[in-house]
């Protein structure tokens, strides 16, 4: 399921790099810190390969 903004693609990217151990865990919060507990790697890395160009800063509601 690709990402829906720049940001939830972001969020994703942070979570990812946690996840592989290329940034701590402790310094994770909101979106990101949200995503590394409720998605497996696979996950995150296909909302972090989403192409941000045409996406919308933030989704809307």
């Amino acid at each position: 399921m690709p990402a829906k903004s720049k940001a939830q693609q972001q969020a994703a990217g942070i979570a990812l790099a946690a996840k592989k151990g290329e940034k701590k865990v402790s310094e994770l919060k909101g979106a990101s810190k949200s995503m590394y507990e409720s998605m497996n790697e696979k996950q995150l890395r296909e909302f972090a390969d989403t192409e941000t160009k045409g996406k919308p800063k933030h989704k809307s509601d």
